[in-house]
């Protein structure tokens, strides 16, 4: 679909959906359409009306006045647009988080602040609180991410400096990006790694700085057959699988507070003081490196060989300072 028809089928949808009553046909003409004559207006308008209601979106017709008939207007009516429960698997969770960013921070957010603008522009009483229900709400954080989802799209080599986990060394990589993906809980970039000349799975969360598009855009061509989500669950590390408990200090460690499965507040901490506890479930990548990020705020109490990894990279880094 044109980029064009697609903001204009959200705009319009979130014309009937955010504001409180009908909507006559000539408000939507003068706010959505302004530059279209009327039967250049009337046939645009039943194409983007019927293709919303084949999309499954329920376009109401109703009369302005109830002594009336004549006038008629138009709308989208919140409860019956709204999904009800939904259980996910955890892969179709992550497919909505990819979507979700893509709405947050990409083309989506931009449609939806346009229409919105041009609505209040327009004097229109707009309830703004109706979008939640077309708003998914999973989300990612890193940085990286809009860089190489679009990189993916056109083809592009990515350059970025990176983190490994059994190192605090940072090194620069160039990547031909095939797709991004979520496994275990965390968001990773999968292509080919041009300096090591194989593929090769990148955490976002451990790029450091800006990712940088650099070349020309198609300069690359992903394998046929690659399955982007296959590679990252046989190239990224193997996720920690023993439920694991920590001690954080309140109020820090947030990272490690979005993965918690449960917290307990209150209790007494190493030194002496009130601490959280936390407990992560089994199925996250690299616990070590997530609890050596929060310095000594974050402490291992089980299980005891995450412990002793936490104890070995902490005496590996003071003897490399040493």
């Amino acid at each position: 679909m044109a980029a064009a028809k697609t903001e204009r089928l959200m705009n319009l949808l979130i014309m009937l959906l955010v504001q409180r009553g009908y909507v006559t046909k000539d408000r939507i003409h003068e706010v959505l359409y302004p530059n279209s004559s009327g039967e250049a207006f009337e046939k645009m308008f039943e194409r983007d009306k019927e293709e919303l209601r084949s999309l499954g979106v329920p376009v109401e017709v109703g009369g302005l006045d109830p002594l009336f008939t004549d006038e008629q207007g138009y709308r989208i009516s919140p409860d019956s647009f709204a999904l009800p429960a939904i259980d996910l698997t955890a892969d179709e969770a992550a497919v909505i988080g990819l979507a979700t960013r893509v709405w947050e921070r990409a083309s989506m957010a931009e449609a939806t602040t346009e229409a919105v603008r041009k609505l209040t522009a327009a004097g229109a009483e707009v309830d703004v609180a109706a979008l939640e229900i077309v708003s998914p709400r999973l989300a990612a954080t890193e940085d990286s991410f809009d860089v190489f989802v679009a990189a993916t799209g056109n083809r592009q080599v990515v350059e970025f400096d990176y983190r490994r986990a059994s190192s605090a060394e940072v090194a620069r990589r160039r990547l031909q990006p095939w797709g991004v993906g979520r496994y275990a809980g965390r968001w990773y970039v999968v292509g080919h790694d041009l300096d090591r000349a194989e593929s090769r799975v990148f955490r976002l969360s451990r790029v450091i700085g800006e990712a940088r598009p650099v070349g020309p855009v198609g300069a690359f061509e992903v394998p046929p057959g690659a399955d982007v989500r296959d590679i990252a669950r046989t190239l990224a590390p193997r996720p920690q699988r023993e439920p694991a408990v920590l001690l954080v200090r309140p109020g820090t460690a947030h990272s490690l507070r979005r993965d918690a499965d449960r917290v307990e507040t209150g209790v007494t901490g190493p030194d002496g003081g009130a601490w959280d506890r936390l407990t992560v479930s089994g199925g996250h990548t690299d616990l070590v490196a997530e609890v050596l990020a929060h310095g000594a705020d974050a402490v291992v109490e089980a299980p005891a060989d995450l412990r002793a990894a936490v104890v070995r990279r902490l005496r590996a880094a003071i003897g490399a300072g040493a």
